[in-house]
């Protein structure tokens, strides 16, 4: 064999020996942006089907909040307390107390004596309640349609909220305390102050029991 056939012949096999690493490297590279497929869809169902079994009230500090029914205004606060109330199917009155006197009691308004932000509550600074009944807050979606069926029914609810409304007046003042229409189509306005907007809910076993000792 001819010494240029020899010469030829070396320089393809590090030719060869040259490109071998580049192709392992491209396609190292291009497996890295495949992303591997979720796994975990039972776990993620699991906690979509989770239960909620509590009441639950949404708290906003106003400026002012009202109620409109049919284009008439049926109740009307200034400073004080927006709360949006959702009862679960199994509310109990342990339920109603413990949110009434978690709502009374929540110092979400600022202290102008000590310079405190969040030291007094809405009866220390003789602001207002109003109460607005609230059933879409157990919403959840199936697919993209929501379901309600957590929500206590309306033949109980109406009662049991009635009931909750004069908790909150017995426990602070009639004249203090408003709320909506139960079942009505309601139009809430609200001006909402800082904003502050806390949700509350009664399933706290331990604090449920606390609470009843302490009387806070």
């Amino acid at each position: 064999m001819s010494s240029i056939n020899i010469g030829i012949m070396q320089f393809q096999h590090q030719i060869t020996f040259h490109r071998e690493p580049k192709q392992h490297q491209i396609f190292a590279r291009s497996s890295a942006i495949v992303r591997p497929k979720r796994t975990n869809r039972g776990s993620f169902a699991g906690r979509r089907n989770q239960v909620i079994k509590s009441m639950r009230a949404v708290v906003q500090r106003v400026a002012s909040a009202s109620v409109e029914v049919e284009g008439r205004t049926v109740s009307a606060i200034g400073p004080g307390l927006l709360v949006l109330v959702g009862l679960h199917e199994i509310d109990v009155e342990a339920d109603a107390e413990y949110i009434c006197r978690k709502v009374l009691n929540m110092r979400l308004f600022p202290n102008e004596k000590t310079g405190k932000t969040w030291d007094q509550n809405v009866m220390q600074k003789n602001y207002e309640v109003l109460l607005v009944s609230q059933f879409t807050l157990y919403g959840v979606l199936k697919g993209n349609k929501p379901d309600f069926h957590v929500a206590m029914p309306p033949d109980a609810a109406k009662p049991f909220y009635a009931s909750l409304v004069e908790k909150f007046q017995k426990a602070y003042r009639v004249d203090a305390v408003k709320d909506g229409v139960f079942g009505a189509k309601m139009k809430v306005n609200l001006v909402n102050d800082g904003p502050v907007t806390m949700q509350l809910d009664s399933a706290q076993t331990s604090k449920n029991a606390n609470d009843l000792v302490a009387g806070s």
